[in-house]
C-alpha cells in the first residue's frame, strides 16, 4: 500500500482515490480482564492492518487507567462533577452535578485550559512534542475537544433533566454556564491549532436508541450556534472537521453539516444503514461505527462478515469516503470478535 496512514486517511476523506478504507479498531481497556490476556494478544498480532507494527505487552498486563476509569472511587473532574464506574476500564456515570443547585452558580469558575483538557490534566509541551512525533512518522497530527464538550457537559455539571428543563424555560443562567464551557473549549481549540493540527475532533453523543437526547428546536437555538463557533477556527485553517455521536442523530445531521462536520462519525444501525446512504453517502466522509449491539454481540461469525461486506457495498466508494470503526467492549464472544477483526481487514481493500 503506497500511502502513508496520513495520506491515506485524508484521500478518504477528500474522496480522492484512497488505498483502503481507513479502518480502526480500539479496545477498551476492561477487555484486559475480561478476557484471556493471551488470546487478545493473538487477535492483535495476527491483524496487522488494525494494529500495524504490533508490539504485544509483557504478561500478565494492567493496562495505565485514568482516574475516572477506576472503580472503587469517584472522581471528580475540574469541572466538579462526580464520576463512578463499576468495572476497571469503563468510563462510568456522573453521579454528582455540582450545579443541580442554581444557587452555587455564584462564585462557580471554569477550569484552566492551560492546565485541563476537560477530565484531566494536560501537558501542551508534551501535546506538541507527540503532535510532531505524529507528522515524522506519517500519522495524522489531530487534536480534540474531550468527549461531551458542549450538551453532555451541561448534563454532567446541571443533570440531564434540569438541562432539558432549562432549555424550555431559555434560562438566562444555562446561557451563563453555557458562555463558560465555550470559552474554554474555545481556549483548547486556539492551542491545538497553534500547534499545526490537520484535523480536529468534536465527539458528543446527542442521540438515544430513538431519537436524539434534546428537540431539533433546542439544538439550534442553544447547541447549534456553539458548534459553529467552535468548528470556524478550525474550519479557516484548514483542518478536517471530525464529530462523533452515539445514538440515533438523523433529525440532527443536516444541522451538523451546516455547522461544519466534514468527517461523521454515526452508528450504522441504530440510524440505519439506508438512511445513511441516502442522506450522507458522497455528500460527507462517513465514519462508520460498527454495531455492538445486534450483530457483532449476538450473532453468527457469517453474519459479521455479510454486515461487513454489506455496509462497505452500500456505504463506499472508490473515491473514497468510507471510514469504518469498531469499540470493543466485554461481552462479546471471542469468535466474533476476530471474524470482526477479519472482515475489516478483508473488505478495507475491496475497491482497491
Amino acid at each position: 500500500m503506497a500511502f502513508s496512514q496520513r495520506e491515506n486517511v485524508l484521500r478518504a476523506v477528500r474522496f480522492e482515490r484512497p488505498d483502503h478504507i481507513p479502518m480502526t479498531f480500539h479496545m477498551n481497556a476492561a477487555c484486559w480482564h475480561h478476557y484471556p490476556q493471551a488470546a487478545i494478544v493473538e487477535l492483535m498480532a495476527s491483524h496487522p492492518l488494525l494494529f500495524p507494527g504490533y508490539e504485544p505487552p509483557e504478561l500478565p498486563y494492567t493496562p495505565a487507567l485514568e482516574p475516572w476509569q477506576r472503580a472503587g472511587a469517584p472522581y471528580t473532574d475540574p469541572w466538579g462533577c462526580v464520576w463512578e464506574t463499576a468495572d476497571d476500564g469503563l468510563h462510568g456515570a456522573a453521579v454528582g452535578h455540582p450545579l443541580a443547585d442554581w444557587a452555587a452558580l455564584d462564585g462557580y469558575t471554569p477550569p484552566d485550559p492551560a492546565i485541563y483538557a476537560g477530565w484531566g490534566t494536560v501537558d501542551w509541551d508534551k501535546a506538541a512534542a507527540n503532535l510532531a512525533r505524529a507528522k515524522a512518522e506519517g500519522r495524522l497530527a489531530g487534536g480534540s475537544l474531550r468527549h461531551g464538550h458542549t450538551f453532555l457537559a451541561l448534563t454532567d455539571i446541571r443533570g440531564y433533566s434540569d438541562v432539558i428543563y432549562d432549555m424550555a424555560d431559555d434560562d438566562s443562567r444555562l446561557h451563563t454556564l453555557l458562555g463558560m464551557l465555550e470559552a474554554f473549549n474555545a481556549e483548547i481549540v486556539r492551542r491545538y491549532l497553534a500547534l499545526g493540527v490537520e484535523w480536529m475532533g468534536y465527539a458528543e453523543d446527542l442521540g438515544m436508541q430513538h431519537g436524539p437526547m434534546l428537540s431539533p428546536a433546542q439544538f439550534r437555538r442553544h447547541i447549534k450556534p456553539v458548534y459553529r463557533r467552535l468548528m470556524a477556527p478550525a474550519q479557516e485553517a484548514g483542518c478536517i472537521i471530525h464529530m462523533h455521536s452515539d445514538g440515533d442523530i438523523r433529525a440532527l445531521v443536516d444541522d451538523l453539516v451546516d455547522s461544519g462536520v466534514q468527517v461523521m462519525n454515526l452508528q450504522d444501525l441504530v440510524n440505519g444503514l439506508e438512511w445513511i446512504q441516502a442522506t450522507l453517502k458522497g455528500r460527507v466522509c462517513i465514519d462508520l461505527d460498527i454495531d455492538r449491539q445486534q450483530v457483532v454481540r449476538f450473532g453468527a461469525p457469517r453474519q459479521i462478515d455479510a454486515l461487513i461486506r454489506q455496509e462497505v457495498e452500500m456505504l463506499g466508494s472508490r473515491e473514497g469516503g468510507l471510514m469504518m470503526i469498531h469499540g470493543w467492549y466485554p461481552g462479546v464472544p471471542l469468535e466474533n470478535v476476530r471474524a470482526l477483526m477479519d472482515a475489516m481487514e478483508r473488505y478495507a481493500t475491496y475497491y482497491a
